[in-house]
């Protein structure tokens, strides 16, 4: 079937960058959007940013000209560049493929997929 591996993730100061990565992986025909979304203790999830299989981007407007999303779609793999970090970002990430259709044992499937977390944490 599929899985998502998120990796990148960690323990940075308030002001530095991470990258996280989340590849994709089984038989898979295509992935309509992948994108990253966020949870704080208390919170519930939010959309950071997604991209679709085209390029187009939406991206959050609290991390809007600091965190970007870029995609290869040869690897199936999505990626947020994220700059300027603050404490406010801190929250376990999670990495979400959306419309994946894949191949298995002899049939075709769609499905929604989302990675296990990773965790961000910005120091003040």
């Amino acid at each position: 079937q599929v899985q998502l591996v998120e990796s990148g993730g960690g323990l940075v100061q308030a002001g530095g960058s991470l990258r996280l990565s989340c590849a994709a992986s089984g038989s898979i025909l295509s992935i309509n959007a992948m994108g990253w979304y966020r949870q704080a203790p208390g919170n519930q999830r939010e959309l950071v940013a997604t991209i679709n299989l085209g390029g187009r981007t939406n991206v959050a407007d609290s991390v809007k000209g600091r965190f970007t999303i870029s995609r290869d779609n040869a690897k199936n793999t999505v990626y947020l560049q994220m700059n300027s970090l603050k404490h406010e970002d801190t929250a376990v990430y999670y990495c979400n493929a959306d419309t994946v259709r894949y191949y298995y044992e002899g049939r075709i499937y769609e499905h929604d997929y989302w990675g296990q977390g990773t965790q961000v944490t910005v120091h003040s």
